[in-house]
């Protein structure tokens, strides 16, 4: 069979101190008509890029496609002018881009940025081209698909921004749609209807499908071959059959074993510099380990208690602003222990972050009680919360936004320790910066640094270095791992619980990723629609989830592996 699209023995070069280095190297592999290619790999696997390469969007005058040849329908499209180019893209080769809120263009209504498309593709008329859209919006199942028309993205959630992005990318039907990491940061449930959408548009207008993502049991639901990457390299292609049941290369195996699995709990996930040395020993922990380690844990008094907390938003409503309540949070209670690890799941805009905000009281509670070693701490005088602030700490999601640019990461880490009067002076201050530097996996040599010289997951380290700095007692990691690759976010595991062990940390783990919560986690706490629907202990709510929505929930998580 043809392919659609040939890569043939193709270098992509990026400008680099003033010469070309090779970023995707010699690669070569086949789209065929009418079948979903996985392509999966870390960050800085060259997955984007080669899309981007397909697209005709490389950054000009500092990206260069030094060899080989994209053949597009017996045309070699590298050799395209931007003109010819615009003929194809969003026509019959499309795109949907990972990031919907920073591809979306804020100023405008999401109706008329899928109209945009056809605008410029067809001749349709103005009416005949909204009635399309209506059209695409019903068939990507979006609600009110009238109303959703005029309404900017910040005013949909995530999952429907998604939607909007998946109908501008098929309005022209397209031979070629490309998925750069769709569902990454999604609800599992919204993921798996982000799955079954694309593969129902897939069977209807019989398109090839790129599937890039870094979720290996999310490609493995969905393509028909896959394509490892590994530093600009493809080390191994199959069928998705062959790839996850019979992994060949040593990297692939290192990806497979380094996500939690639903089955078994590992004392600690392998990396893939582990697996590479080839002296990872995978130990196992047992029910009885667990049992034994609970038993201690439970017989203590509860660090912190939540009781009957609830959280409301007020906003006017109508032309005489009638005010409406929400409940973000609604008659939440549990208890916590220390050194326990809770686990929060539960889909955005359940009321997960909300109450992690009002147990660190950054965001008041508007009715209830919190109590932490046994005080009441939504009574406390602005002195007392001061001192809170030590034994109570978070670990952001997105640890580039919760870094001040301005500020070498030495300094940043220090500055919580100067504001708590923390050692004597800076001399010992910084000292002890180095240690924790060392302790979360960063040299001293990063001290002087800026957080835009990081990766993602050495910024979630100097995050979690910020927060052990004051040495609490209790830590709620919201979203901590969240974007980052499996085998780094394996690595950020490992750390939380290590540093766990040896400071006798507690956790407030909260995720959309299940199977990350049930590895972390003793017990599991169920919220939906502001409410904890199940609490029990994380294996049982796995093995035998009582309530529906739980089951939904884990039903959602990708079993393909």
């Amino acid at each position: 069979m043809k392919p659609i699209i040939a890569f043939e023995d193709v270098t992509i070069s990026f400008l680099k101190e003033k010469e070309y280095h090779p970023i995707v190297h010699n690669s070569s592999f086949d789209l065929y008509e009418n079948e979903i290619l996985g392509i999966v790999g870390e960050s800085g696997s060259g997955k984007s890029v080669t899309s981007l390469s397909i697209m005709g969007l490389l950054p000009k005058n500092i990206s260069d496609i030094s060899n080989g040849k994209i053949i597009f329908k017996d045309r070699d499209i590298t050799e395209l002018s931007e003109k010819e180019y615009r003929t194809i893209r969003g026509k019959r080769i499309s795109m949907i881009f990972q990031e919907p809120m920073s591809s979306l263009n804020p100023s405008m209504r999401c109706g008329q940025q899928v109209a945009e498309i056809l605008e410029e593709h067809t001749s349709k008329t103005a009416s005949a081209i909204k009635k399309e859209v209506l059209t695409l919006f019903e068939k990507v199942k979006l609600p009110n698909p009238e109303e959703l028309y005029s309404k900017y993205p910040h005013e949909i959630s995530g999952g429907q921004k998604q939607r909007v992005m998946i109908a501008m990318a098929i309005a022209c039907k397209p031979e070629v749609l490309i998925a750069d990491e769709p569902t990454t940061a999604l609800d599992v449930t919204i993921q798996k209807e982000i799955i079954r959408l694309l593969k129902e548009l897939q069977a209807a207008n019989q398109m090839s499908i790129i599937f890039i993502s870094h979720d290996l049991a999310l490609v493995s639901e969905i393509a028909d071959r896959v394509m490892v990457m590994y530093k600009g390299e493809i080390v191994e292609q199959g069928t998705s059959h062959e790839i996850f049941m019979n992994p060949q290369h040593t990297y692939t195996k290192a990806l497979i074993a380094s996500r939690p699995r639903l089955d078994e709990r590992l004392k600690k996930l392998p990396s893939i510099a582990d697996f590479l040395k080839g002296d990872f020993k995978g130990e196992i922990v047992t029910a009885a380990d667990r049992e034994k380690k609970h038993e201690k844990l439970y017989a203590q008094q509860p660090i912190l208690e939540v009781k009957n907390v609830e959280k409301s938003y007020y906003s006017s409503v109508g032309f005489l602003g009638k005010t409406k309540e929400f409940k973000a949070v609604n008659n939440v209670s549990f208890s916590i222990y220390e050194g326990e690890t809770l686990g929060l799941v539960g889909e955005s805009g359940c009321g997960k972050s909300t109450l992690g905000n009002a147990i660190l009281q950054l965001d008041k509670a508007t009715a209830g009680h919190i109590f932490y070693k046994g005080k009441d701490i939504t009574r406390l005088s602005a002195k007392e919360e001061l001192n809170l602030r030590k034994e109570l700490q978070i670990i952001f999601q997105d640890p580039y936004a919760s870094l001040n640019p301005r500020i070498t990461i030495g300094k940043a880490i220090m500055e919580p320790m100067k504001v708590h009067k923390l050692y004597k002076n800076d001399t010992e201050r910084k000292q002890k910066v180095l240690e924790i530097l060392e302790r979360v996996g960063l040299g001293e040599e990063y001290f002087n640094r800026y957080p835009h010289e990081f990766s993602g997951g050495q910024r979630q380290r100097i995050g979690i270095a910020r927060t052990i700095a004051l040495q609490p007692k209790l830590i709620v990691c919201d979203e901590s791992v969240s974007a980052l690759d499996i085998s780094v976010q394996a690595q950020v595991l490992n750390l939380l619980n290590e540093l766990k062990e040896n400071f006798g940390f507690t956790y407030i783990f909260i995720s959309h990723d299940l199977a990350v919560v049930k590895y972390m986690s003793d017990q599991v706490a169920v919220m939906n629609k502001g409410q904890i629907v199940e609490l029990a202990d994380a294996d049982d709510i796995y093995k035998n989830p009582e309530q529906a929505y739980t089951k939904t929930l884990i039903d959602a998580i990708p079993k393909g592996i």
